[in-house]
């Protein structure tokens, strides 16, 4: 696992249905009904390489999203063209990818290194390890829960925070929407691959345009 595999993954071409967010590469693909959505999911589920490779499929009523892997460094070189395939099985099908659709939201638990219980976040959930510092729902319906490690020194004034990751073309609108119901930024030096938001009680989300493409600005 690297660095190098989802990056590759950015920079390949013929990949605009796909979204690069913190558990991997997603597509979402509208279709007319439910129906039609299992019925493309079964077409994805016999694209050679798919079963077996940790992927995930969620239907919906009118959409199908597929999930290549559940974390973002599990990319590989393979996945490029795996994405390719399923892209071109749900256009035969009619189906239309919808980036807008694409989100992921995870818990972040900061704890100082001494700290760390990733173990009881795993066993009081239900969760299986994925990568060092996570814990996925085995059966993808939940919320992936990762562990923010702080500086020994560094006081902890919110030990919990939601990081919500969209497609780079589509945060800037997100970030619009929870300004106008009430939301407040907290800290904007990450802009525009992320911003630091707050409600009217102080909790704390995130929400970040990375990694899929966004730049941090000269200014920030």
């Amino acid at each position: 696992m690297s660095e190098e595999g989802w990056r590759g993954f950015l920079d390949a071409e013929g990949l605009e249905d796909w979204v690069v967010l913190h558990g991997g590469a997603t597509a979402a693909f509208r279709v007319d009904s439910l129906g039609a959505a299992a019925t493309l999911a079964v077409a994805v589920a016999e694209v050679h390489g798919f079963a077996g490779s940790g992927g995930l499929l969620t239907i919906a009523d009118g959409c199908l999203t597929v999930r290549l892997t559940r974390d973002l460094w599990m990319l590989e070189q393979r996945h490029v063209e795996l994405a390719r395939v399923v892209s071109a099985v749900a256009r035969s099908y009619g189906a239309a990818a919808d980036r807008s659709a694409v989100q992921e939201v995870q818990l972040a638990v900061a704890a100082k290194p001494d700290e760390i219980d990733l173990g009881f976040w795993r066993a009081v959930l239900g969760y299986a390890p994925m990568s060092d510092d996570n814990a996925v729902d085995p059966l993808g319906h939940g919320t992936t829960v990762w562990v923010q490690e702080l500086e020994a020194g560094k006081p902890l004034r919110h030990a919990m925070h939601v990081d919500v990751s969209v497609a780079r073309e589509h945060v800037a609108e997100r970030l619009a929407a929870a300004l106008a119901a009430g939301g407040r930024i907290v800290d904007e030096s990450g802009a525009p691959a992320h911003w630091i938001l707050a409600d009217r009680a102080g909790n704390r989300v995130c929400i970040t345009a990375g990694p899929d493409g966004a730049v941090a600005s000269s200014s920030a």
